[in-house]
């Protein structure tokens, strides 16, 4: 049992610092935004909460966004 668990172990990606979990967030935004797009453009002008909700995300990503240039 002990050797099985020193091989999952093994396996877990080390945990990234800060910065670089910042990175990430950054350079993974804009396909949030691209999808969220998507998704409220296949959806139906009847379906009125789903598309303010989809539209309030999109807010929300390119809020997120707009700090990394300000910061």
């Amino acid at each position: 049992m002990l050797l099985a668990i020193r091989a999952i172990i093994s396996h877990m990606p080390a945990p990234t610092n800060e910065r670089q979990a910042l990175e990430r967030e950054r350079h993974e935004l804009p396909a949030h935004v691209a999808n969220y797009q998507r998704e409220l453009d296949a959806t139906p002008q009847e379906n009125r909460e789903r598309r303010e909700r989809l539209a309030w995300q999109i807010r929300r990503v390119k809020k997120r966004m707009a700090e990394f240039t300000r910061g």
